[in-house]
């Protein structure tokens, strides 16, 4: 650095250097405190941005501990710590988010130059559209709750009606806020917008560890009673640790059934709902005070069309249809007193041929990728960052739930028939999860160009040259013809690579549908079959599923939306 652009940063700075030695040219002004604090605005924002970051990070982390402790609590000590004391510090929570939300909505935005940049990769209609749908299906839990929490108002708290219905008032504004606003790139009130988004993303947190938990003991609830018609039906279940009695059961009425099947169809969701609205959160939090320039923005949007595409639909919905046929097959048989050995065969059976098609799909996807030569897409992109952190977070929970029966398998009888089948499934599961994380990020990164675009520059340089120089109409011709042969003999081969990659990506997409499908509905072997179960102790194993389930289903739906945006910009 010279000294003549050392000394510009301010008037204190050229008075330093004006009465200084002529030695002063050896000395490195930007060590000083007065130089660092004079030299630039921008650092300045910077070094606050860092800070409202930190301190918005520490009080997300601060009230996520506060709640597991609280759950933590709940579960090993039931005596101290109740369920209805979990639910009260819940909705003092969403309390407070509610009323940050609105005044997000009535005051922050609303004030002058306040939104003036939108993030066009954030928000994508496929997440905004996952959120309404979780969304309206959470809100019908807890009308489903509420009601059959009325029906049995005897032997139920006032907490369990007041918590879910704060939660359906939380649920729609925040699914309203969502929508609107989740392209934001907010300018003003800078913190306050940072720590209200860092609490709400806690409370999202916490309420998908309690949905988790719940659902563990729902799980668990319904295995008891399935024991207890074996008994009465004169076989020997497996031994539980916990033997307990359900003092409020539901009476024989049509509603009360209706109540209790629909909050257990409708659990899962709420899960997915929490998750999906973390990952939108946290894609505005980063995006707070940020700048977008306009190179950064795209001019034109891709839109989703189903044109040049033949093998990858017609394969995916063969998957799709088969795989719903084989998910009615076995919650018909599961969910009897004994649950058929050859359900559970036809059910890995379906894994084990789906799986290696669709490791295949994504190993040509790869290859194509490495093909085109393309250059990675280098610019800063919250949302792109935020999506490969969470294919690779949440493709931990089945790996995890793998690695764990591979090793209780092959420890057991690894020559029995089902079990080498939960044995090959597992193995497939990883390998399948590995390459489809790879493809689908390595097409993230990729630009794309518009079709077209590299052929008309080449025209404009081929017209240029044609103005330059006075060639006759037959040269002119002879040129043309030339350059039309090369210009189909390029885009031919470009459209190939590009339609190949939108076939499996298709493909992939409707098998990752199925596969979000069935272990959403209810429709667990890995549980139900008993082999691991048996190997791991019934606790132990029941926690490890229920953290490795939800993640899995939220990876497929995750999946999901990166391979359409990989289908579209192919």
């Amino acid at each position: 650095m010279s000294d003549k652009k050392v000394s510009r940063p301010c008037h204190h700075c050229r008075s330093r250097s004006a009465s200084a030695p002529t030695e002063a040219s050896k000395i490195h002004y930007e060590k000083f405190w007065l130089y660092r604090h004079c030299s630039s605005v921008q650092q300045r924002d910077r070094q606050a941005q860092k800070a409202g970051q930190l301190f918005s990070g520490l009080l997300a982390v601060n009230v996520v501990f506060l709640g597991s402790a609280f759950i933590s609590s709940m579960i090993f000590n039931k005596v101290a710590i109740t369920l209805a004391d979990v639910w009260i510090l819940l909705s003092i929570l969403k309390v407070l988010c509610l009323f940050w939300i609105i005044y997000y909505l009535l005051g922050i935005s609303q004030q002058p130059h306040a939104v003036l940049y939108r993030d066009s990769h954030a928000g994508a209609i496929w997440i905004r559209g996952s959120v309404l749908l979780f969304g309206s299906c959470s809100i019908l839990l807890n009308v489903f709750q509420i009601g059959y929490s009325i029906i049995l108002i005897h032997c139920k708290s006032r907490v369990e009606i007041v918590f879910p219905s704060i939660g359906i008032l939380f649920i729609c504004t925040q699914a309203y806020f969502l929508w609107h606003h989740s392209k934001d790139c907010i300018q003003v009130q800078h913190n306050l917008t940072r720590c209200g988004l860092m609490l709400t993303i806690a409370t999202n947190l916490l309420l998908w560890l309690l949905a988790v938990t719940n659902d563990t003991l729902h799980m668990e609830i319904e295995s008891q009673l399935r024991e207890v018609e074996q008994r009465f039906a004169g076989k020997a279940p497996f031994s539980h640790p916990r033997n307990e009695t359900t003092l409020c059961t539901c009476p024989n009425m049509t509603i009360c059934k209706v109540f209790q099947k629909g909050y257990i169809l409708l659990y899962p969701f709420n899960t997915e709902y929490c998750l999906v609205c973390c990952s939108v959160l946290y894609v505005m939090w980063k995006n707070v005070g940020r700048r977008i320039s306009h190179h950064h923005m795209p001019h034109t949007k891709p839109k989703f069309k189903l044109q040049g595409v033949v093998f990858g639909p017609l394969l995916g919905t063969s998957a799709v249809i088969i795989g719903a046929c084989v998910f009615m097959m076995y919650q018909i048989q599961a969910t009897s007193l004994v649950p058929s050995r050859q359900v559970f065969v036809i059910y890995y059976s379906y894994y084990i041929v789906l799986l290696p098609l669709m490791s295949v799909g994504a190993v040509i996807g790869t290859i194509i990728h490495a093909l085109e030569k393309k250059e990675l897409d280098t610019l800063k992109n919250p949302t792109r960052s935020l999506d490969v952190v969470l294919l690779m977070g949440a493709a931990l929970g089945q790996i995890g739930m793998s690695y764990f029966s591979i090793v209780a398998l092959v420890a057991t009888d690894p020559r029995d028939l089902l079990n080498s089948l939960a044995l090959s499934y597992s193995v497939l599961i990883i390998f399948q999860n590995i390459t489809q994380n790879v493809f689908v990020i390595d097409g993230l990164h990729r630009q794309r160009t518009p079709p077209g675009k590299e052929e008309d520059t080449k025209e404009g340089q081929n017209r240029e040259v044609y103005s330059q120089r006075r060639v006759s109409v037959l040269e002119l011709g002879q040129e043309i013809r030339k350059a039309s042969v090369s210009y189909i003999h390029t885009y031919s081969n470009l459209s190939w690579k590009r339609r190949v990659l939108r076939e499996i990506s298709f493909f992939l997409v409707l098998c990752n549908i199925i596969l979000w499908v069935m272990p959403t509905f209810g429709a667990h072997p890995i549980f139900e079959n008993g082999m691991e179960r048996s190997f791991y102790g019934y606790s132990t194993w029941f926690v490890i599923v229920n953290f490795g389930l939800p993640l899995g289903v939220f990876y497929r739906m995750h999946s999901v939306g990166g391979l359409l945006e990989v289908y579209v910009t192919a």
